[in-house]
């Protein structure tokens, strides 16, 4: 049997969402990089480290407010696509600021913060756009594009930026302007897909605006069937947060126990995310690899290569996210990164130096070599399943909102990282790591006592698997564990029976079943 148009568009509407990402793999890879350009330190007057910190911190404010407290409303006023397209725009516009600043260094720190606000406002709105798009049994396939395309970013970053780093002298002052314009490629082709792509189906219910929820789905889904069951299902869980009044706003994140406990969850897994390290050797791998080899060009070209093999190592979360499950990922990554954290200490650590900051050949190799296997544990795990097991757990009514605030939480966490690592660095070397073992050891533990699996779950029977009310009252066949124990196993059965054969009449934008 041959591969459906509706799953093709489906897949392709997932990774044009998914390409969010790439502004933020972009933009991390970018502004590393640019540090080493000789002109651009000098067009700005050669900024000191307070400096720079005022670019990072300037990004960083411009993220987390408008990720807190912009993206959830626009997101759920105007739709998931419209917050994806308004950021985008954002982002393409504080490109040609920062491209074409003036010698005058408060331009550029200007053009970050809206390069903040921009991916604030459409990173959350992604990955809720995605989960809300894609079926329960291949929902963590789909969802792994998202750190893929941070992937993707970041190996498109690095190697432009590596590409004008060896025509310097030919380029000038362009050898920075073209990685800040190639900035732009990412959001134009997100603002020009998205008008092709249906809107969230949930989105549309939530809005009472049954009959192009109905057509969005018909887009993705293979069958008629699928359909209905799914609108039923998205109704009965739109209908209970009505009746119980807990749709919108932010007071169920904090009123409802379930809602709540969730997203410290969340907002501690996101924090985790950046206790792994990823992100300080992500900010600092140039100066991390200072401690073992003098060539900068050889520096260069290796984190080029990490970024390409980044990619691949995201692939992994696609084929074995669904097959076997969330935990699985989490667990492995988190106990292959801190094996990985220790080898590189002690390999580091325990051996002599040459002089000047290097090691011998076979020491930095096995160094580059571990740092390349935390990233493999790192990218499926810790980088990708973050995202979707965080996109996945919220009910519908707050669903946008929790994502933003719990997703904003890598920032505030990765702050305190950039600022702290750099520092740790100096004066302990690759002691640091040592840091990093221990808290990649807890996180283990952290998954293994508190995270539930969410693999084959409906988004709305979610609530449950948190002690939660049930949102959608009639299960799915993907969804036994809503049933009491009491449950016969026939009951199911007819219950999924009845709901498949249903008729949806569609009256005045209502469906009644």
């Amino acid at each position: 049997m041959g591969v459906s148009k509706q799953t093709v568009y489906l897949w392709y509407t997932s990774m044009v969402a998914a390409s969010c990402m790439n502004l933020y793999g972009y933009d991390a890879a970018a502004f590393n990089a640019l540090q080493g350009s000789a002109n651009w330190r000098d067009h700005f007057h050669h900024p000191d480290p307070n400096v720079i910190g005022s670019v990072n911190t300037a990004y960083t404010v411009g993220c987390v407010i408008s990720g807190f407290f912009v993206s959830a409303p626009i997101s759920n006023y105007l739709g998931r696509r419209w917050a994806m397209i308004i950021g985008c725009v954002l982002v393409i516009i504080a490109s040609f600021v920062a491209a074409f600043a003036p010698r005058n260094i408060g331009a550029f720190i200007g053009a970050k913060a809206l390069v903040g606000i921009g991916q604030g406002i459409t990173l959350p709105a992604g990955p809720v756009y995605i989960s809300e798009i894609a079926p329960s049994k291949i929902r963590g396939a789909v969802m792994s594009f998202w750190q893929l395309f941070f992937s993707v970013g970041n190996f498109m970053g690095f190697w432009i930026a590596f590409a004008c780093s060896k025509n310097t002298e030919k380029l000038g002052n362009w050898d920075w302007k073209i990685v800040m314009l190639c900035q732009i490629i990412a959001p134009v082709f997100i603002v020009s897909s998205l008008w092709a792509c249906p809107e969230s189906p949930r989105w549309y219910i939530q809005k009472d605006r049954t009959e192009e929820a109905v057509a969005a789905l018909m887009q993705i889904r293979n069958s008629r069937e699928e359909v209905d069951v799914e609108i039923e299902q998205i109704q009965q869980a739109v209908a209970f947060e009505q009746k119980n009044n807990i749709s919108g706003s932010y007071g169920p994140l904090w009123n409802d126990p379930s809602v709540r406990s969730r997203l410290i969850l969340a907002i501690l897994m996101n924090v985790g995310q950046q206790c792994t390290g990823q992100g300080s050797i992500n900010n600092y791998s140039t100066i991390i690899f200072q401690k073992v080899f003098k060539n900068n060009d050889t520096i260069q070209l290796i984190n080029a290569l990490n970024a390409t093999l980044g990619i691949l190592f995201t692939l992994n979360a696609t084929w074995t996210v669904d097959r076997f499950g969330r935990r699985f990922l989490l667990l492995v990554g988190a106990v292959g990164m801190a094996v990985s954290m220790l080898a590189v200490a002690i390999l580091v650590t325990q051996t002599p130096d040459l002089g000047g900051g290097s090691k011998t050949q076979p020491v930095a190799i096995g160094t580059v070599f571990l740092m390349f296997l935390f990233g493999f544990f790192f990218k499926p795990s810790w980088g990708a399943t973050v995202w979707i097991w965080t996109s996945e757990i919220f009910s519908m009514n707050v669903r946008s909102q929790a994502v933003a605030m719990s997703t904003q939480a890598q920032n505030v966490a990765n702050v305190v990282f950039l600022q702290l690592f750099p520092l740790f660095l100096a004066n302990e070397g690759f002691y640091a790591m040592y840091m990093f073992f221990a808290l990649n050891l807890s996180l283990a533990f952290f998954v293994y006592f508190l995270i539930p699996e969410t693999k084959g779950k409906s988004l709305e029977t979610m609530d449950v698997l948190f002690g939660g009310a049930n949102h959608a009252e009639a299960p799915t066949s993907n969804d036994t564990h809503v049933l009491s124990p009491e449950t016969p196993e026939h009951t199911e059965a007819e219950s999924v029976g009845e709901k498949r054969s249903a008729t949806l009449m569609v009256l005045d934008d209502k469906t009644i079943v």
